[in-house]
């Protein structure tokens, strides 16, 4: 994607309405909060206001009577400010806390509705990325937004009106400042945005190095490459350091500038305010009012500074922001029909003139001119080398990928028109890299079904040929399994999805190569089981052993993406080249075994 499509598609994400639906049931903290700041910030303009009253009336003339009232004056605007302040920030910490989990929330609910199609398009690293670091950055900008944005200008707006009441000329030197200001501050959003997005994407990569190195550890460890994973992981981190550095030695620029300015002003005003006072004898301008004018000149410039910093920091959230707008905007490509079908008739499939492709962009059709016709309780192999797209195949039964062309029958009905829990409850899928979670055996069994019982779980394992394993763990069906299933073998991990599957009772059960880490003994006994407890379960099976497949009631050749072949072993050995060459390569092998 070029990076004028990139900057198109950012801009065609609504950002502020994207991320504000998230705001929902914190509206009233998020209103709160800046109410208590306008409040804080009307209390804090008057005590300058109050304090020009005492040093005239009070504190110069010796005015006892005065000091008490004008100072109790100051003391109670300073407390009800103070308690202004800190219900501000109580608001501000909920609404930003909120909206927070309210952006993580979504974001994860929307991804639990993406399809294949859609997690094609971002990285798991990044996605990680998006719901925590970005989230927590904004989340921090949410907060000062609510607060010092509303703060600052206000406070801006203020000051200066109370200044103009103390002298009409001098607070006009501000003036001559925000042009200043307004040029620091835009060169520092033009500098330092891209290389904050380029940093945002640098920590997508060092997600992807941290991820594979421990999912990866006992690879790792026996290819002795720790210190390869290691110069990885700092080369990533260096980047990360040099534009995260450069980026901070530009903003550091802003200090020095802001300084500047506000020393600039005070020692003009205090140079021109205190000839004013000595050539006017205290008629024009008076010692209260240089106090209260100095005070005014402190909030102003402090505040510009807050605002200018405000807009940065906004700037430099505007990746995050986008990064995880497009994630909420993004739109399921598979979604239920208006109108679905909520019962599967049976488990007949049929592939009418199938043809897919992972992406309109893609030049090839990974499947191209499919035509497949399986009866109900049908035992069907499929075979094919490495890249002929064989998953791809079986993907389209349960809708994990859409055809681009043609369509798949389940039980007679389109799998379009089909709800879509309802259709995904019928076809049971077991896969080559199998994921176990953290928890009991039984915890992970009922991923299949919630409400299996202890006999139907066991039930499922006889028929996987898991229940013998289990019942030598000591806990047995409450043995804890470690995250990933990394406590149990890849045997033992592929039955043990293999029994999570049959307590779905599907109509359709697909096996993706899912007996390749059992022993060719365990693998005859579990299709042996299935052929005499599920007889009318439509059974799919993946498989590179030939042995495997080679009694059901047709083999599937796959080459390149198209069917080369279909019929049972003894047809596809006499038709088949492909087919004679795998059998015979590994009946051969079988045999050098033996000798």
């Amino acid at each position: 994607m070029s990076k004028k499509l990139k900057k198109e598609k950012k801009q065609s994400i609504p950002l502020i309405k994207t991320l504000a639906q998230s705001i929902k049931e914190y509206k009233k903290a998020s209103i709160l909060a800046p109410i208590f700041v306008i409040l804080e910030v009307v209390l804090e303009v008057l005590i300058p206001y109050i304090t020009t009253y005492l040093v005239d009336f009070g504190i110069k003339k010796g005015d006892m009577n005065a000091i008490l009232k004008y100072g109790g004056f100051l003391v109670l605007s300073a407390v009800v400010a103070l308690v202004c302040g800190a219900m501000s920030g109580r608001f501000a910490a909920i609404a930003s806390a909120g909206f927070a989990s309210n952006l993580r929330r979504d974001m994860y609910y929307n991804i639990q509705r993406f399809s294949f199609a859609n997690i094609d398009k971002f990285s798991t690293a990044s996605l990680i990325n998006r719901i925590t670091k970005d989230v927590v950055e904004m989340q921090n900008t949410y907060a000062m937004l609510i607060r010092i944005a509303f703060r600052a200008p206000i406070m801006l707006v203020f000051a200066m009106a109370m200044s103009f009441t103390i002298n009409n000329f001098v607070p006009l030197i501000f003036l001559a400042v925000i042009p200043v200001l307004g040029v620091v501050v835009f060169v520092l959003m033009r500098t330092v945005k891209p290389l904050f997005e380029s940093m945002f994407k640098r920590f997508d990569d060092l997600n992807v190095v941290v991820e594979e190195n421990l999912l990866g550890m006992r690879v790792v460890k026996s290819y002795v490459r720790e210190e390869h994973e290691i110069k990885k992981f700092n080369k990533i981190s260096e980047a990360i350091y040099k534009i995260g550095s450069k980026a901070m030695k530009i903003m550091s620029f802003t200090n020095p500038i802001m300084t500047l300015c506000i020393y600039a002003v005070m020692l003009f005003i205090c140079g021109y305010s205190a000839n004013l006072i000595v050539s006017s004898s205290g008629v024009e301008m008076t010692v209260g009012d240089l106090t209260g004018l100095l005070t005014y000149v402190m909030q102003i410039m402090m505040n510009l500074l807050m605002t200018s910093m405000v807009i940065v920091m906004v700037s430099i959230s505007r990746p995050a922001a986008e990064r995880i707008a497009e994630v909420l905007v993004e739109k399921p490509t598979i979604e239920n029909p208006e109108n679905p079908i909520n019962e599967v008739a049976d488990g007949s499939i049929d592939f009418n003139n199938v043809n897919f492709r992972y992406s309109e962009k893609a030049e090839r059709f990974a499947l191209e001119g499919i035509n497949l016709s399986i009866k109900s309780g049908e035992t069907v192999g499929i075979l094919g080398s490495t890249g002929s797209s064989k998953t791809t195949l079986v993907q389209l039964i349960p809708r994990l990928y859409d055809t681009t062309e043609g369509e798949v029958l389940v039980g007679g009905v389109n799998v379009k028109d089909y709800d879509l829990t309802v259709l995904r409850d019928n076809v049971a899928m077991v896969l080559q890299k199998n994921t176990l979670f953290s928890g009991t055996i039984a915890e992970n069994l009922r991923w299949g079904n919630e409400n299996a019982t202890d006999e139907e779980i066991q039930e499922a394992c006889r028929l996987a040929q898991a229940d013998s394993f289990i019942e030598g763990f000591p806990d047995k069906y409450q043995t804890h399994i470690e995250q990933g299933g990394t406590n149990v073998s890849g045997g033992q991990k592929q039955r043990l999805c293999i029994a999570r599957a049959l307590l779905k009772k599907p109509k359709i059960l697909i096996l993706d190569d899912s007996t390749s880490a059992v022993d060719t003994k365990t693998d005859a006994l579990i299709r042996d089981s299935f052929k005499k407890i599920i007889p009318g379960t439509t059974k799919i099976i993946i498989a590179q052993r030939v042995s495997s497949i080679e009694d059901a009631d047709k083999i599937v050749i796959l080459d390149d993406g198209q069917i080369s072949a279909v019929g049972t072993h003894e047809e596809l050995l006499k038709t088949s080249e492909i087919y004679q060459e795998v059998y015979y390569s590994q009946v051969k092998g079988g045999e050098d075994e033996q000798e």
